[in-house]
Protein backbone atom coordinates (compact mmCIF):
# COMPACT_ATOMS: atom_id res chain seq x y z
CA UNK A 1 0.00 0.00 0.00
CA UNK A 2 2.70 2.36 -1.07
CA UNK A 3 2.56 4.88 -3.85
CA UNK A 4 5.38 6.01 -6.06
CA UNK A 5 6.28 9.66 -6.28
CA UNK A 6 9.05 10.03 -8.85
CA UNK A 7 12.10 11.73 -7.34
CA UNK A 8 12.60 15.39 -8.18
CA UNK A 9 15.46 16.73 -10.21
CA UNK A 10 18.09 16.86 -7.49
CA UNK A 11 21.17 19.04 -7.93
CA UNK A 12 23.38 16.18 -6.81
CA UNK A 13 27.14 16.49 -6.95
CA UNK A 14 27.97 12.96 -8.07
CA UNK A 15 30.99 11.21 -9.49
CA UNK A 16 29.62 11.62 -13.02
CA UNK A 17 29.49 15.43 -12.93
CA UNK A 18 32.09 18.16 -13.28
CA UNK A 19 33.23 18.05 -9.63
CA UNK A 20 33.94 14.36 -9.85
CA UNK A 21 35.93 14.83 -13.04
CA UNK A 22 37.97 17.50 -11.27
CA UNK A 23 38.78 15.03 -8.49
CA UNK A 24 39.24 11.98 -10.70
CA UNK A 25 42.99 12.15 -11.15
CA UNK A 26 43.52 13.16 -7.54
CA UNK A 27 41.61 10.12 -6.27
CA UNK A 28 44.10 7.79 -7.90
CA UNK A 29 46.74 9.27 -5.60
CA UNK A 30 44.70 8.73 -2.44
CA UNK A 31 45.77 6.00 -0.04
CA UNK A 32 42.96 3.49 0.29
CA UNK A 33 42.05 3.02 3.92
CA UNK A 34 42.57 -0.51 5.15
CA UNK A 35 40.12 -2.24 7.45
CA UNK A 36 43.04 -3.67 9.39
CA UNK A 37 43.61 -2.56 12.96
CA UNK A 38 47.32 -3.28 12.58
CA UNK A 39 49.76 -0.41 12.26
CA UNK A 40 52.13 -2.52 10.13
CA UNK A 41 52.75 -0.96 6.74
CA UNK A 42 51.04 -2.71 3.86
CA UNK A 43 53.19 -4.94 1.74
CA UNK A 44 54.00 -4.07 -1.86
CA UNK A 45 51.59 -6.78 -3.02
CA UNK A 46 48.75 -5.38 -0.94
CA UNK A 47 49.37 -1.87 -2.22
CA UNK A 48 49.45 -3.11 -5.80
CA UNK A 49 46.17 -4.98 -5.30
CA UNK A 50 44.54 -1.91 -3.81
CA UNK A 51 45.79 0.31 -6.64
CA UNK A 52 44.32 -2.13 -9.18
CA UNK A 53 41.07 -2.19 -7.22
CA UNK A 54 40.82 1.59 -7.21
CA UNK A 55 41.72 1.82 -10.88
CA UNK A 56 38.99 -0.67 -11.74
CA UNK A 57 36.36 1.43 -9.98
CA UNK A 58 37.86 4.57 -11.54
CA UNK A 59 37.29 3.15 -14.99
CA UNK A 60 33.67 2.32 -14.23
CA UNK A 61 32.99 5.73 -12.67
CA UNK A 62 34.57 7.45 -15.68
CA UNK A 63 32.37 5.73 -18.28
CA UNK A 64 29.35 7.96 -18.98
CA UNK A 65 25.71 6.91 -18.80
CA UNK A 66 23.04 8.20 -21.20
CA UNK A 67 21.71 11.62 -20.24
CA UNK A 68 18.14 11.95 -18.93
CA UNK A 69 15.71 14.86 -19.13
CA UNK A 70 13.80 14.16 -15.91
CA UNK A 71 14.40 12.28 -12.69
CA UNK A 72 14.04 8.51 -12.67
CA UNK A 73 13.74 6.03 -9.80
CA UNK A 74 14.68 2.39 -10.40
CA UNK A 75 13.63 -0.37 -7.98
CA UNK A 76 15.63 -3.62 -8.23
CA UNK A 77 14.20 -6.88 -6.86
CA UNK A 78 15.92 -10.24 -6.76
CA UNK A 79 13.75 -13.30 -7.45
CA UNK A 80 12.33 -15.36 -4.57
CA UNK A 81 13.92 -18.57 -3.30
CA UNK A 82 14.31 -21.14 -6.07
CA UNK A 83 14.59 -24.91 -6.02
CA UNK A 84 18.30 -24.70 -6.78
CA UNK A 85 18.78 -22.06 -4.07
CA UNK A 86 17.26 -24.56 -1.68
CA UNK A 87 19.45 -27.42 -2.94
CA UNK A 88 22.63 -25.34 -2.91
CA UNK A 89 23.26 -25.73 -6.63
CA UNK A 90 25.17 -23.27 -8.77
CA UNK A 91 22.47 -21.79 -10.99
CA UNK A 92 24.18 -19.25 -13.20
CA UNK A 93 22.12 -18.49 -16.27
CA UNK A 94 20.62 -22.00 -16.50
CA UNK A 95 16.83 -22.14 -16.60
CA UNK A 96 15.93 -25.39 -14.85
CA UNK A 97 15.13 -23.88 -11.45
CA UNK A 98 11.69 -22.63 -10.36
CA UNK A 99 10.38 -20.81 -7.30
CA UNK A 100 9.78 -22.85 -4.15
CA UNK A 101 6.67 -22.30 -2.05
CA UNK A 102 8.79 -20.07 0.15
CA UNK A 103 9.94 -18.17 -2.92
CA UNK A 104 6.34 -17.68 -4.06
CA UNK A 105 5.53 -16.37 -0.58
CA UNK A 106 8.47 -13.95 -0.69
CA UNK A 107 7.30 -12.64 -4.05
CA UNK A 108 3.79 -12.20 -2.65
CA UNK A 109 5.20 -10.18 0.26
CA UNK A 110 6.95 -7.96 -2.28
CA UNK A 111 3.71 -7.64 -4.24
CA UNK A 112 1.85 -6.45 -1.15
CA UNK A 113 4.63 -4.03 -0.35
CA UNK A 114 4.51 -2.52 -3.83
CA UNK A 115 0.85 -3.04 -4.64
CA UNK A 116 -0.12 0.62 -4.95
CA UNK A 117 3.03 1.78 -6.67
CA UNK A 118 2.50 3.37 -10.06
CA UNK A 119 5.45 1.88 -11.92
CA UNK A 120 5.64 2.97 -15.53
CA UNK A 121 7.37 -0.19 -16.72
CA UNK A 122 8.80 -3.52 -15.55
CA UNK A 123 12.00 -5.00 -16.92
CA UNK A 124 12.52 -8.69 -16.16
CA UNK A 125 15.05 -11.42 -16.73
CA UNK A 126 13.66 -14.07 -19.09
CA UNK A 127 14.64 -16.91 -16.73
CA UNK A 128 11.67 -18.72 -15.16
CA UNK A 129 12.47 -18.01 -11.52
CA UNK A 130 12.83 -14.29 -12.11
CA UNK A 131 10.03 -13.92 -14.62
CA UNK A 132 7.60 -15.68 -12.26
CA UNK A 133 8.64 -13.35 -9.41
CA UNK A 134 8.02 -10.38 -11.70
CA UNK A 135 4.58 -11.71 -12.69
CA UNK A 136 3.56 -12.05 -9.03
CA UNK A 137 4.76 -8.56 -8.13
CA UNK A 138 3.38 -6.95 -11.29
CA UNK A 139 -0.04 -8.48 -10.61
CA UNK A 140 -2.95 -7.00 -12.55
CA UNK A 141 -1.12 -3.95 -13.84
CA UNK A 142 -2.04 -3.36 -17.46
CA UNK A 143 1.39 -2.34 -18.74
CA UNK A 144 3.28 -5.21 -20.35
CA UNK A 145 6.55 -6.41 -18.89
CA UNK A 146 9.74 -6.19 -20.92
CA UNK A 147 12.04 -9.23 -20.81
CA UNK A 148 15.69 -8.53 -21.47
CA UNK A 149 18.28 -11.29 -21.88
CA UNK A 150 20.98 -8.99 -20.49
CA UNK A 151 19.19 -9.26 -17.12
CA UNK A 152 19.78 -13.03 -16.95
CA UNK A 153 21.96 -14.29 -14.12
CA UNK A 154 25.74 -14.49 -14.45
CA UNK A 155 26.93 -17.03 -17.04
CA UNK A 156 28.94 -19.70 -15.19
CA UNK A 157 29.35 -22.19 -18.02
CA UNK A 158 30.65 -25.58 -16.78
CA UNK A 159 29.88 -24.68 -13.16
CA UNK A 160 26.14 -24.50 -13.76
CA UNK A 161 24.05 -27.24 -12.18
CA UNK A 162 26.77 -28.46 -9.83
CA UNK A 163 26.40 -28.68 -6.09
CA UNK A 164 29.08 -26.63 -4.42
CA UNK A 165 31.03 -29.67 -3.17
CA UNK A 166 30.88 -31.08 -6.71
CA UNK A 167 32.33 -27.88 -8.10
CA UNK A 168 35.14 -28.01 -5.59
CA UNK A 169 35.92 -31.66 -6.38
CA UNK A 170 35.72 -31.28 -10.16
CA UNK A 171 37.41 -27.93 -10.69
CA UNK A 172 39.70 -27.57 -7.66
CA UNK A 173 41.78 -24.42 -8.08
CA UNK A 174 39.25 -22.80 -10.42
CA UNK A 175 36.49 -23.23 -7.84
CA UNK A 176 38.77 -21.78 -5.17
CA UNK A 177 39.40 -18.74 -7.35
CA UNK A 178 35.64 -18.36 -7.85
CA UNK A 179 35.30 -18.21 -4.08
CA UNK A 180 38.14 -15.82 -3.21
CA UNK A 181 38.91 -13.88 -6.41
CA UNK A 182 35.73 -13.90 -8.47
CA UNK A 183 36.63 -10.74 -10.38
CA UNK A 184 39.53 -12.59 -12.05
CA UNK A 185 37.88 -16.02 -12.16
CA UNK A 186 37.86 -17.61 -15.61
CA UNK A 187 36.30 -20.79 -16.89
CA UNK A 188 35.88 -22.24 -20.38
CA UNK A 189 37.78 -19.25 -21.75
CA UNK A 190 35.46 -16.67 -20.12
CA UNK A 191 35.68 -14.18 -17.27
CA UNK A 192 32.09 -14.37 -15.96
CA UNK A 193 32.16 -11.40 -13.57
CA UNK A 194 33.77 -9.10 -16.13
CA UNK A 195 31.18 -10.18 -18.70
CA UNK A 196 28.43 -9.54 -16.15
CA UNK A 197 29.63 -5.99 -15.47
CA UNK A 198 29.53 -5.32 -19.21
CA UNK A 199 25.97 -6.61 -19.44
CA UNK A 200 24.93 -4.48 -16.46
CA UNK A 201 26.27 -1.35 -18.15
CA UNK A 202 24.33 -2.29 -21.26
CA UNK A 203 21.16 -2.76 -19.17
CA UNK A 204 21.50 0.75 -17.72
CA UNK A 205 21.76 2.19 -21.21
CA UNK A 206 18.41 0.63 -22.10
CA UNK A 207 16.70 1.41 -18.77
CA UNK A 208 17.76 5.06 -18.81
CA UNK A 209 16.80 5.44 -22.47
CA UNK A 210 13.26 4.20 -21.76
CA UNK A 211 10.65 6.95 -21.44
CA UNK A 212 9.64 6.25 -17.86
CA UNK A 213 10.19 7.84 -14.46
CA UNK A 214 9.46 4.86 -12.20
CA UNK A 215 10.97 1.51 -13.18
CA UNK A 216 10.74 -1.96 -11.61
CA UNK A 217 13.53 -4.39 -12.47
CA UNK A 218 13.24 -8.04 -11.40
CA UNK A 219 16.34 -10.14 -11.90
CA UNK A 220 18.95 -12.13 -9.97
CA UNK A 221 21.56 -11.97 -7.23
CA UNK A 222 24.73 -11.39 -9.25
CA UNK A 223 23.23 -9.21 -11.96
CA UNK A 224 21.53 -6.98 -9.37
CA UNK A 225 24.87 -6.63 -7.59
CA UNK A 226 26.40 -5.59 -10.90
CA UNK A 227 23.59 -3.13 -11.59
CA UNK A 228 24.05 -1.43 -8.22
CA UNK A 229 27.85 -1.37 -8.51
CA UNK A 230 28.02 -0.07 -12.08
CA UNK A 231 25.40 2.59 -11.31
CA UNK A 232 27.56 4.17 -8.63
CA UNK A 233 30.83 3.52 -10.44
CA UNK A 234 32.27 0.47 -8.66
CA UNK A 235 34.24 -2.19 -10.46
CA UNK A 236 34.24 -5.98 -10.50
CA UNK A 237 36.23 -6.14 -7.25
CA UNK A 238 32.95 -5.28 -5.48
CA UNK A 239 31.28 -8.54 -6.50
CA UNK A 240 29.80 -10.19 -3.36
CA UNK A 241 30.25 -6.99 -1.34
CA UNK A 242 26.78 -5.46 -1.90
CA UNK A 243 24.49 -8.31 -0.89
CA UNK A 244 21.19 -9.20 -2.58
CA UNK A 245 18.90 -11.58 -0.68
CA UNK A 246 15.90 -13.39 -2.15
CA UNK A 247 13.31 -10.70 -2.96
CA UNK A 248 15.64 -8.06 -1.52
CA UNK A 249 14.82 -4.58 -2.82
CA UNK A 250 17.34 -1.92 -3.80
CA UNK A 251 16.47 1.60 -4.95
CA UNK A 252 18.51 3.95 -7.14
CA UNK A 253 17.69 7.58 -7.92
CA UNK A 254 18.82 9.17 -11.18
CA UNK A 255 18.61 12.94 -11.67
CA UNK A 256 19.46 15.14 -14.68
CA UNK A 257 22.71 17.08 -14.63
CA UNK A 258 22.50 20.37 -12.80
CA UNK A 259 23.99 22.23 -15.78
CA UNK A 260 21.24 20.93 -18.05
CA UNK A 261 23.77 19.31 -20.36
CA UNK A 262 23.72 15.90 -22.01
CA UNK A 263 26.22 14.20 -19.73
CA UNK A 264 25.71 11.34 -17.29
CA UNK A 265 22.95 11.80 -14.69
CA UNK A 266 23.59 12.17 -10.98
CA UNK A 267 23.06 8.83 -9.24
CA UNK A 268 22.35 7.94 -5.62
CA UNK A 269 21.85 4.53 -3.98
CA UNK A 270 18.78 5.23 -1.86
CA UNK A 271 18.42 1.74 -0.41
CA UNK A 272 20.15 -1.63 -0.60
CA UNK A 273 18.67 -5.06 0.02
CA UNK A 274 15.52 -4.29 1.98
CA UNK A 275 14.34 -7.87 2.48
CA UNK A 276 11.04 -9.57 3.36
CA UNK A 277 12.82 -11.04 6.39
CA UNK A 278 14.79 -9.26 9.10
CA UNK A 279 18.16 -7.95 7.86
CA UNK A 280 19.81 -8.79 11.20
CA UNK A 281 18.69 -12.43 11.31
CA UNK A 282 21.41 -15.05 11.51
CA UNK A 283 22.89 -15.90 8.16
CA UNK A 284 25.94 -15.69 5.96
CA UNK A 285 27.60 -12.92 4.02
CA UNK A 286 28.79 -13.81 0.54
CA UNK A 287 28.38 -17.49 1.44
CA UNK A 288 30.44 -17.27 4.63
CA UNK A 289 29.29 -17.24 8.23
CA UNK A 290 29.64 -13.85 9.84
CA UNK A 291 31.11 -13.63 13.31
CA UNK A 292 31.69 -9.87 13.54
CA UNK A 293 29.12 -7.20 12.71
CA UNK A 294 28.63 -3.44 12.93
CA UNK A 295 25.05 -2.15 12.89
CA UNK A 296 24.73 1.52 12.03
CA UNK A 297 21.60 3.04 13.60
CA UNK A 298 20.57 6.55 12.55
CA UNK A 299 18.94 8.46 15.39
CA UNK A 300 15.19 9.07 15.28
CA UNK A 301 13.43 12.28 14.28
CA UNK A 302 14.30 15.22 16.54
CA UNK A 303 12.52 18.24 17.94
CA UNK A 304 14.04 20.70 15.51
CA UNK A 305 13.76 24.41 16.08
CA UNK A 306 11.94 25.69 12.99
CA UNK A 307 13.79 29.00 13.31
CA UNK A 308 17.22 27.39 13.47
CA UNK A 309 19.75 28.77 11.02
CA UNK A 310 21.43 25.44 10.45
CA UNK A 311 20.18 21.97 9.73
CA UNK A 312 22.43 20.54 12.47
CA UNK A 313 22.24 23.35 15.06
CA UNK A 314 21.47 22.51 18.67
CA UNK A 315 21.36 19.14 20.36
CA UNK A 316 17.65 18.53 20.20
CA UNK A 317 16.13 15.41 21.79
CA UNK A 318 13.92 13.09 19.76
CA UNK A 319 10.28 13.97 19.26
CA UNK A 320 7.44 11.46 19.69
CA UNK A 321 8.05 9.95 16.27
CA UNK A 322 11.73 9.57 17.11
CA UNK A 323 10.89 7.82 20.37
CA UNK A 324 8.65 5.38 18.48
CA UNK A 325 11.45 4.78 15.99
CA UNK A 326 13.87 4.05 18.84
CA UNK A 327 11.53 1.48 20.36
CA UNK A 328 10.96 -0.19 16.99
CA UNK A 329 14.71 -0.35 16.40
CA UNK A 330 15.34 -1.80 19.86
CA UNK A 331 12.72 -4.45 19.15
CA UNK A 332 14.31 -5.33 15.80
CA UNK A 333 17.65 -5.86 17.55
CA UNK A 334 16.11 -7.86 20.40
CA UNK A 335 17.56 -11.21 19.32
CA UNK A 336 21.01 -9.78 18.56
CA UNK A 337 23.49 -10.32 21.36
CA UNK A 338 24.88 -6.80 21.22
CA UNK A 339 28.20 -6.42 23.03
CA UNK A 340 28.78 -2.69 22.76
CA UNK A 341 26.74 0.37 21.83
CA UNK A 342 28.78 3.36 20.70
CA UNK A 343 27.00 6.66 20.15
CA UNK A 344 27.53 10.29 19.36
CA UNK A 345 27.12 12.51 22.45
CA UNK A 346 24.28 14.28 20.65
CA UNK A 347 21.02 14.05 22.64
CA UNK A 348 18.99 12.14 20.08
CA UNK A 349 21.80 9.61 19.61
CA UNK A 350 22.17 9.02 23.35
CA UNK A 351 18.41 8.54 23.66
CA UNK A 352 18.39 6.01 20.81
CA UNK A 353 21.39 4.15 22.28
CA UNK A 354 19.77 4.05 25.74
CA UNK A 355 16.53 2.62 24.32
CA UNK A 356 18.45 -0.15 22.56
CA UNK A 357 20.53 -0.87 25.67
CA UNK A 358 17.51 -1.22 27.95
CA UNK A 359 15.87 -3.78 25.67
CA UNK A 360 19.15 -5.65 25.19
CA UNK A 361 19.82 -5.91 28.92
CA UNK A 362 16.28 -7.12 29.57
CA UNK A 363 16.19 -9.50 26.60
CA UNK A 364 17.19 -12.65 28.48
CA UNK A 365 14.59 -11.90 31.13
CA UNK A 366 11.84 -12.31 28.56
CA UNK A 367 12.38 -16.07 28.58
CA UNK A 368 11.99 -18.65 31.32
CA UNK A 369 15.35 -17.94 32.93
CA UNK A 370 16.01 -14.35 33.95
CA UNK A 371 19.73 -13.67 33.45
CA UNK A 372 20.31 -9.96 32.86
CA UNK A 373 22.70 -9.14 30.03
CA UNK A 374 25.30 -6.39 30.33
CA UNK A 375 25.79 -4.10 27.34
CA UNK A 376 28.72 -1.70 27.36
CA UNK A 377 27.81 1.86 26.32
CA UNK A 378 30.28 4.45 25.08
CA UNK A 379 30.12 7.93 23.63
CA UNK A 380 32.75 9.09 21.15
CA UNK A 381 33.07 12.64 19.90
CA UNK A 382 34.09 11.48 16.41
CA UNK A 383 30.50 10.37 15.74
CA UNK A 384 29.20 13.92 16.24
CA UNK A 385 29.35 15.77 12.90
CA UNK A 386 27.04 18.68 13.67
CA UNK A 387 29.83 21.26 13.90
CA UNK A 388 31.58 19.90 10.82
CA UNK A 389 28.56 20.28 8.56
CA UNK A 390 28.19 23.85 9.73
CA UNK A 391 31.46 24.54 7.92
CA UNK A 392 29.46 24.58 4.70
CA UNK A 393 29.24 28.16 3.46
CA UNK A 394 25.89 27.55 1.80
CA UNK A 395 22.76 28.90 3.39
CA UNK A 396 21.10 26.17 5.47
CA UNK A 397 17.82 26.66 3.65
CA UNK A 398 19.55 25.33 0.54
CA UNK A 399 20.25 22.00 2.26
CA UNK A 400 16.89 20.18 2.36
CA UNK A 401 16.73 17.62 5.10
CA UNK A 402 17.92 14.18 4.03
CA UNK A 403 17.22 14.34 0.32
CA UNK A 404 18.85 11.53 -1.65
CA UNK A 405 22.43 12.67 -2.12
CA UNK A 406 22.01 15.48 0.43
CA UNK A 407 25.72 15.48 1.25
CA UNK A 408 26.39 16.81 -2.24
CA UNK A 409 24.88 20.10 -1.07
CA UNK A 410 27.75 20.77 1.30
CA UNK A 411 31.02 22.46 0.44
CA UNK A 412 34.34 20.70 -0.01
CA UNK A 413 35.74 21.97 3.29
CA UNK A 414 32.90 20.41 5.28
CA UNK A 415 33.02 17.14 3.34
CA UNK A 416 36.78 16.81 3.73
CA UNK A 417 36.50 17.40 7.48
CA UNK A 418 33.63 14.89 7.68
CA UNK A 419 35.70 12.28 5.86
CA UNK A 420 38.73 12.80 8.06
CA UNK A 421 36.72 12.59 11.29
CA UNK A 422 34.75 9.59 10.10
CA UNK A 423 38.03 7.79 9.47
CA UNK A 424 38.88 8.15 13.15
CA UNK A 425 35.40 6.95 14.12
CA UNK A 426 35.76 3.97 11.77
CA UNK A 427 39.04 2.95 13.36
CA UNK A 428 37.41 3.16 16.81
CA UNK A 429 34.61 0.85 15.67
CA UNK A 430 37.08 -1.66 14.24
CA UNK A 431 38.99 -1.59 17.50
CA UNK A 432 35.76 -2.37 19.36
CA UNK A 433 35.11 -5.25 16.98
CA UNK A 434 38.60 -6.74 17.27
CA UNK A 435 38.22 -8.10 20.81
CA UNK A 436 39.73 -11.58 20.41
CA UNK A 437 38.13 -12.79 23.64
CA UNK A 438 34.76 -12.68 21.86
CA UNK A 439 34.78 -14.70 18.63
CA UNK A 440 31.31 -13.37 17.84
CA UNK A 441 30.74 -9.69 18.47
CA UNK A 442 28.11 -7.16 17.46
CA UNK A 443 28.75 -3.44 17.82
CA UNK A 444 25.93 -0.93 17.39
CA UNK A 445 26.90 2.62 16.39
CA UNK A 446 24.30 5.39 16.78
CA UNK A 447 24.83 8.67 14.97
CA UNK A 448 23.61 11.06 12.29
CA UNK A 449 22.92 9.72 8.78
CA UNK A 450 25.82 11.84 7.46
CA UNK A 451 28.48 10.14 9.60
CA UNK A 452 27.07 6.71 8.78
CA UNK A 453 27.29 7.39 5.06
CA UNK A 454 30.95 8.24 5.53
CA UNK A 455 31.52 5.11 7.63
CA UNK A 456 30.06 2.95 4.85
CA UNK A 457 32.50 4.61 2.47
CA UNK A 458 35.39 3.58 4.72
CA UNK A 459 34.01 0.05 4.92
CA UNK A 460 34.02 -0.12 1.12
CA UNK A 461 37.56 1.36 0.91
CA UNK A 462 36.26 4.31 -1.10
CA UNK A 463 37.24 7.98 -0.98
CA UNK A 464 35.34 11.10 0.07
CA UNK A 465 34.12 11.67 -3.48
CA UNK A 466 31.70 8.75 -3.19
CA UNK A 467 29.79 10.04 -0.15
CA UNK A 468 27.09 11.68 -2.26
CA UNK A 469 26.36 8.31 -3.87
CA UNK A 470 24.61 6.96 -0.75
CA UNK A 471 21.51 7.95 1.20
CA UNK A 472 20.18 7.25 4.71
CA UNK A 473 16.96 8.24 6.49
CA UNK A 474 16.48 8.97 10.17
CA UNK A 475 15.55 5.87 12.15
CA UNK A 476 17.13 3.57 9.54
CA UNK A 477 19.64 0.80 10.10
CA UNK A 478 22.49 -0.43 7.91
CA UNK A 479 24.34 -3.69 8.54
CA UNK A 480 28.05 -4.25 7.87
CA UNK A 481 29.35 -7.81 8.17
CA UNK A 482 32.94 -9.02 8.50
CA UNK A 483 33.05 -12.72 7.55
CA UNK A 484 36.87 -12.64 7.78
CA UNK A 485 36.95 -10.56 10.97
CA UNK A 486 37.65 -6.81 11.34
CA UNK A 487 41.02 -7.10 9.59
CA UNK A 488 39.26 -8.50 6.52
CA UNK A 489 37.02 -6.91 3.97
CA UNK A 490 33.57 -5.78 5.06
CA UNK A 491 30.38 -6.63 3.19
CA UNK A 492 27.20 -4.54 3.15
CA UNK A 493 24.16 -6.59 4.12
CA UNK A 494 21.70 -3.73 3.85
CA UNK A 495 21.59 0.06 3.63
CA UNK A 496 18.79 2.33 4.86
CA UNK A 497 16.49 -0.42 6.15
CA UNK A 498 13.28 1.08 7.58
CA UNK A 499 10.66 -1.67 7.29
CA UNK A 500 10.92 -2.31 11.05
CA UNK A 501 9.32 1.09 11.66
CA UNK A 502 5.94 -0.25 10.53
CA UNK A 503 3.42 2.44 9.69
CA UNK A 504 6.09 5.06 10.38
CA UNK A 505 8.57 3.59 7.92
CA UNK A 506 9.96 5.37 4.88
CA UNK A 507 8.25 3.76 1.86
CA UNK A 508 10.68 1.93 -0.39
CA UNK A 509 9.66 3.48 -3.66
CA UNK A 510 8.25 6.81 -2.58
CA UNK A 511 10.24 10.00 -2.45
CA UNK A 512 10.30 11.90 0.84
CA UNK A 513 11.16 15.13 -0.91
CA UNK A 514 9.26 18.41 -1.19
CA UNK A 515 6.92 17.83 1.69
CA UNK A 516 5.66 14.39 0.69
CA UNK A 517 3.75 12.81 3.54
CA UNK A 518 4.02 9.16 4.45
Amino acid sequence: MLSVSPPPSLPLRHHHNHRHIRHRNRRLLFAIRSSSTSSIQESVEEKTAREKSLLSSELYSATPFPSIKEAKRVVLVRHGQSTWNEEGRIQGSSDFSVLTKKGEGQAETSRQMLIDDSFDVCFSSPLIRSKRTAEIIWGSRKVNMITDSDLREIDLYSFQGLLKHEGKAKFGAAFRQWQIDAANFNIDGHFPVRELWGRARNCWNKILAHESRSVLVVAHNAVNQALVATAIGLGTEYFRILLQSNCGVSVLDFAPRVDGGDGSPCICLNRLNQTPDSPVAAGSSAGRKTCKRIILVSHGTTQRDTEATSLYSGTQPMNMLGIIQSQKTAELLLDQNVSTIVSSPKNACVEMATAISRVQEAADCLGADCVPRYVEMKQIQELDVRDILQLSNKDATEVPLLQPGFLNRFEDEALSALWEQSGKAWQSLLNELSDESKPEKIVVAVGDPAIHIALMGHCLNLTADWMGSFHLDEGSISVLDFPDGPTGRGTIRCINYTAHLGRWSIPITRSTIDGDEF
